[in-house]
């Protein structure tokens, strides 16, 4: 068995977190898994082992699935006001801040993202979701309806938690992508079982203790940690959840609707993008060259809304390409904990082969190298930010979603809005987009003929609470975030009271 690595510059806080032995949280209780399997957790940075989790499986996904639906059906949860509801969450909230400095290092470690990234943005905004969500506990209402039916009657609806929901989060932002689950699911009044991506279990159970230390009633957050084909699968397909939400690869997606089908349970999706970003030639390039350059270069390109095909004109195409380029070679790569660090690996050796792997389709089919390419050093799984140019809608490169750091740029000669966006548009993907031009008329234009669920006008998005985030087309189904967040954790009754 590979000894634990624990990186110097680790906080006390964290390494000892590192240090514990982690299990499942089911009904309140930290238990091993059921068959007693663990499985190792890696840092991308270093490739070395840091922790070992519980090797969850269907059996403990069972066992969680009873104890949420215990939780829902006859524990305290339901009997909590929304006013309480919302000041546990808000509590919670707090924690993460309180605590903010061991969980960005801890998120920095397992996902290697930059330290700074963790901690100036991650885990802020994760707690600002946490109090948005908090302050909605108090607003879910229905409707009071007028009917023409012939008598007197009072007839309205109200809106009412889903029940027990399972929650299957992805690798490329383990602590965000947990509060955008578990927020709305809480502040509804809905029970959850949560499963992090294998790779990046950390956070998830740290912010389960923080869960059992502002007082959540047992049962309500339980998780479990595990593979995708075990327990995954066994969320997908329980009888006893109402509601899967997911967030990770269109492919996967499949797989859980078809799963889902048995008892016809919701399901929300938030997959892949392939996302357009649109320069045109009145661009002030002082924006749009640095905000390109974030979008598909952020979280070292691993964003499902990373703007990863840009469409310049021809007339400052050269320019951006250039720009780009500058940028990206003064973008400093390495270990997330190290000082300066503005990007770092991908999260493993499969998933740096595979970008890998993209950068030579395109070489192969004619696409020029403008930047990057190539590895960074030989250990963990730097990749260098790549440019590739030269690039047509035939390709690979351009058509499927590497999710990784290589933008793939293409020019436009055309005034045409209609046919630039039928460019944009040829994707089975409709996550977002990104349009900059100081032309106002373009942009709204532009903005209404791009078939995506968040469209940037001169930025490529935001990460605000209040935004909600989700796909057209294969890129999902449903809305993040936002008061349309909500909503994937309700169901709408209607009452009729004859008078």
């Amino acid at each position: 068995m590979n000894q634990l690595f624990i990186h110097p510059r680790l906080g006390k806080k964290a390494a000892a977190f590192l240090a514990r032995e982690h299990k499942l949280l089911i009904g309140g209780k930290w238990l091993p898994a059921r068959s007693g399997k663990v499985f190792d957790t890696y840092d991308p940075g270093t490739g070395r082992v840091i922790a070992r989790v519980a090797e969850g499986d269907a059996g403990d996904i069972d066992l969680a699935v009873n104890a949420a639906r215990e939780a829902f059906e006859n524990g305290p949860w339901g009997r909590i006001t929304p006013s309480d509801r919302g000041k546990m969450i808000w509590r919670l909230a707090d924690l993460l801040e309180q605590n903010a400095d061991e969980i960005a290092e801890l998120e920095a470690l397992n996902n290697g993202k930059s330290l700074s990234t963790a901690r100036n943005s991650d885990v802020p905004l994760s707690a600002d979701l946490f109090r948005y969500m908090a302050g909605w506990a108090t607003k879910i209402t229905g409707e009071t309806l007028s009917i023409s039916t012939p008598g007197t009657y009072h007839t309205f609806t109200v809106r009412e938690p889903i029940g027990v929901v399972g929650q299957i989060i992805p690798w490329n932002g383990p602590l965000a992508m947990a509060t955008w689950k578990l927020a709305p699911a809480l502040a509804t009044g809905c029970t959850v079982v949560l499963k992090p991506a294998e790779q990046t279990p950390l956070t998830a159970l740290r912010l389960g203790e923080l869960i059992q230390e502002v007082g959540i009633p047992d049962g309500v957050v339980n998780i479990v940690t595990g593979f995708g084909h075990t327990a995954g699968a066994a969320i997908a397909a329980h009888p006893g959840i109402d509601k899967v939400a997911f967030t990770g690869s269109s492919e996967v997606g499949r797989i859980i609707v078809k799963a889902a089908a048995g008892n016809l349970k919701k399901v929300s999706l938030e997959l892949g993008g392939k996302s357009p970003v649109i320069v045109f030639p009145d661009a002030d390039m002082s924006v749009a060259v640095p905000g390109v350059t974030q979008g598909i270069f952020a979280n070292s390109g691993q964003v499902c809304t990373a703007g990863s095909r840009l469409f310049a004109h021809k007339k400052v195409f050269d320019r951006v390409v250039e720009g780009i380029a500058e940028q990206a070679s003064k973008i400093r790569v390495g270990h997330g904990l190290n000082d300066g660090t503005q990007m770092g690996p991908v999260i493993s050796q499969v998933q740096m082969e595979r970008v890998s792997d993209y950068i030579e389709q395109g070489r192969a089919a004619g696409a020029t190298v403008a930047a990057g390419g190539g590895r960074v050093g030989d250990e963990g799984y730097f990749l260098e930010p790549t440019i590739l140019t030269d690039t047509n809608p035939e390709m690979s490169v351009v058509r499927e979603e590497i999710f990784g750091p290589v933008l793939c740029a293409m020019s436009f000669d055309d005034d045409d809005l209609d046919r630039i966006a039928k460019q944009a548009n040829d994707s089975i993907y409709g996550l977002a987009g990104s349009i900059w031009t100081r032309d106002l008329s373009t942009a709204h234009k532009m903005a209404r003929r791009i078939r995506a669920g968040r469209i940037g006008v001169n930025v490529h998005g935001s990460t605000d609470a209040a935004i909600p985030t989700g796909g057209f087309k294969e890129s999902g189904w449903g809305r993040e975030k936002g008061h349309e967040g909500l909503h994937l954790y309700t169901e709408v009754k209607s009452v009729i009271v004859a008078l």
